[in-house]
């Protein structure tokens, strides 16, 4: 088996250094950041690369990959589900991903619950919340996110672990703090009303930086690990 390209060791070099920097300046211990490294479109091999070069957590943004992904790589990684997620599709995510991000309406935690009950486990989930208010993103909102949460909670076969929340596509960073901000808000009064729930996924390539300044415990890299995300496409399964 071969090792890492040196290209996928120093982008995680580079990662994991700004992890480190960010955490330091809010004063954080660097460990309570849990990298994610989602491998949509890319193929199991460069998934396998990621792994061997340190990499313990990988997220799917669809049903189908994270399914053929993790037929071939099985428990050798702790697969999220990041994507949006229809009910017809839950068969393939719960009990296979650790942890889905994104439960944003009570028919799929209904679905969810369900099919984890019948595979005897409870199966653990954040509430994706549309801070920004956009009417194009998915996810409760802010209004209803921490009620919306502890209904969710009482659903068995499910475990309400935090929220999660993807900010506005924007150049600067800065514009996603305050989306970040009331995440943590939000994230802060949520544990004193669900047990456990203390998880804040926020923050990809663009703005993780911030993200953990704001409070992220986990954040979502796609390019900042594997790359320019075109080249997914040229790069078939070996």
């Amino acid at each position: 088996m071969t090792g890492p390209s040196p290209g996928m060791r120093a982008r995680l070099d580079d990662v994991h250094a700004r992890i480190r920097r960010a955490a330091l300046v809010a004063g954080r211990d660097p460990a309570g950041v849990l990298l994610i490294a989602v491998a949509k479109t890319w193929p199991a091999d460069a998934v396998a690369e990621a792994v061997r070069s340190g990499v313990t957590d990988i997220g799917e943004n669809r049903a189908q990959e994270l399914s053929q992904k993790s037929a071939l790589l099985g428990d050798r990684v702790r697969w999220h589900f990041v994507g949006a997620l229809q009910t017809n599709k839950v068969r393939a995510v719960v009990g296979t991903a650790v942890l889905v991000h994104s439960v944003d309406r009570i028919e799929l935690a209904d679905a969810i619950a369900e099919r984890a009950r019948s595979a005897g486990i409870s199966q653990e989930v954040l509430i994706e919340v549309n801070v920004s208010g956009e009417e194009s993103k998915n996810g409760v909102e802010t209004s209803a996110a921490l009620g919306f949460a502890q209904e969710v909670g009482r659903l068995e076969g499910v475990t309400v672990r935090g929220l999660m929340t993807i900010p506005p596509l924007a150049a600067d960073p800065e514009a996603s703090r305050p989306h970040f901000r009331e995440l943590a808000r939000l994230g802060a009064e949520l544990k004193g009303r669900v047990a456990g729930a203390s998880e804040l996924s926020m923050g990809m390539t663009g703005d993780f930086e911030v993200a953990i300044e704001e409070g992220a415990t986990m954040i979502r890299l796609g390019e900042a690990v594997f790359g320019p995300r075109s080249a997914a496409r040229a790069r078939p399964d070996r």
